[in-house]
């Protein structure tokens, strides 16, 4: 593998100007409430996407990009082609981001606030309840850089319009130093990721890379290789309803039988008592009536073993509602949604290696950590894009006191430049 140091060529750093050219693209992009909804039927699963894909289409076009295309499904690709001297050819890289937001969190009206951090907490003028504590482990590292939050009311959205940001800013320092060798880099953004149908109908052959990365990660030098192996569940719960005037001894109520059975749960494999490596069961919501009554639940696990014993658990929990609950039956569907990408990724380690290559030619210190959640690049990766997720510099995920720093970021930005002069050193595959 070649690392070759980049003689003669531009430091790959952002001076104000770009700084100032990421950050107005990110308040720009956070503004348009892309929220994405896990009750429709539609794809992308809400109108208000497409707004944001065509507002990128046509600064793709402005940048002088090629390729350019926003299919039927709300997958916007493009390409920046390769510059390098005729007769060298390099493997062709994809950077991806979503353009859809969290749906548990309104998006609607996004007023970031753009702070010069100097320290203490941060009370968010549109609900003063919502402070970002000066002791927060990651808000204590950016103290004299500049931090974005939203007002309190909604989230900030930088879940992941931080990580189209980062490809938008990367796309136009390129293009304004041809001098920097780099192969075809493809272009992906992305609907409906947060619901977990962001790769449902993407065309990995026409997308045309060999390796991609999410830029849609967290801590500042993060490269993360791994995720949950995660299935999406159902427990269907029948009951008897009748007139309550005449229910003793006859009615079965659903409503009651899903409430114990989520009180049933191991209280040491719930998401809010668990951390690193460990599994969860999560209750997401729970609706019906007293005649039946679902409960949706999310199952993860690093390992299939993890997993396996997970879903176990809902099974033998289903059956002890029904002994509790007599009359009743507990009908449990298990649904497969992404696998550990490590499992694909192990296979081509120079994927990852050069992504942290190309954090330390940042000067910051590389982080490999694993992921207690998904990307779409898991479901990538087993569609033949080995896909890892870089950082975005975004924290506190699709909450209220969401935020991001601009020096982050803007590392970000570097983190994809040298990923593209690395990869512009390898020969093609």
């Amino acid at each position: 593998m070649n690392l070759a140091k980049p003689e003669n060529l531009p430091a790959f750093t952002l001076d104000s100007t770009f700084k100032k050219a990421l950050l107005d693209r990110f308040v720009r992009y956070v503004k348009v409430n892309t929220r994405s909804s896990d009750t429709s039927e539609s794809f992308p699963s809400t109108k208000e996407q497409w707004d944001l894909l065509k507002m990128l289409e046509q600064e793709l076009k402005e940048l002088g990009l090629k390729d350019i295309g926003l299919d039927e499904h709300g997958y916007l690709f493009a390409t920046l082609p390769s510059n390098l001297p005729e007769g060298r050819k390099a493997p062709a890289i994809g950077l991806l981001a979503h353009v859809d937001t969290y749906p548990g969190t309104s998006g609607e009206n996004v007023k970031p606030q753009v702070i010069d951090y100097q320290g203490g907490d941060l009370v968010l003028p549109g609900d003063p309840s919502q402070v970002i504590k000066a002791d927060h482990p990651q808000l204590s590292k950016c103290v004299g850089k500049t931090v974005i939050t939203t007002d309190g009311t909604t989230l900030l959205g930088a879940d992941d319009k931080a990580g189209i940001a980062v490809i938008m800013t990367q796309l136009d320092w390129l293009l304004k130093h041809p001098e920097v060798p780099h192969g075809d880099i493809r272009i992906g953004f992305t609907p409906d990721e947060e619901i977990g149908k962001g790769t449902l109908h993407f065309d990995v052959k026409r997308f045309g890379a060999f390796a991609a990365y999410t830029f849609d990660g967290s801590l500042l030098g993060e490269i993360e290789d791994e995720t949950f192996c995660a299935d999406g569940a159902t427990a269907t719960i029948t009951g008897f309803d009748v007139h309550p005037g005449q229910a003793k001894n006859v009615m079965v109520s659903a409503i009651r039988a899903a409430a114990h059975l989520v009180s049933l749960l191991p209280k040491d494999h719930l998401p809010e008592t668990t951390e690193k490596r460990e599994s969860f069961l999560h209750p997401v919501a729970i609706n019906g009536e007293v005649g039946q009554s679902v409960v949706r639940f999310i199952v993860r696990g690093f390992t299939e073993e993890d997993l396996a014993a997970r879903r176990k658990s809902l099974e033998e929990i289903a059956a002890q509602t029904e002994k509790d609950f007599p009359g009743a039956k507990v009908a449990v569907e298990f649904k497969v949604q992404y696998r550990n990408m490590k499992q694909v990724l192990d296979k081509h380690p120079e994927i990852v290696e050069l992504a942290m290559e190309a954090v330390r030619r940042t000067g910051e210190t590389p982080m490999l950590n694993s992921i207690r959640g998904g990307t779409d690049g898991a479901q990538l990766s087993f569609k033949g894009l080995p896909t890892p997720n870089v950082f975005a510099g975004a924290i506190n995920f699709h909450g209220k006191q969401e935020w991001v720093c601009l020096e982050w970021m803007a590392k970000s930005v570097e983190t994809g430049l040298h990923l593209a002069f690395l990869w512009g050193q390898q020969e093609a595959r």
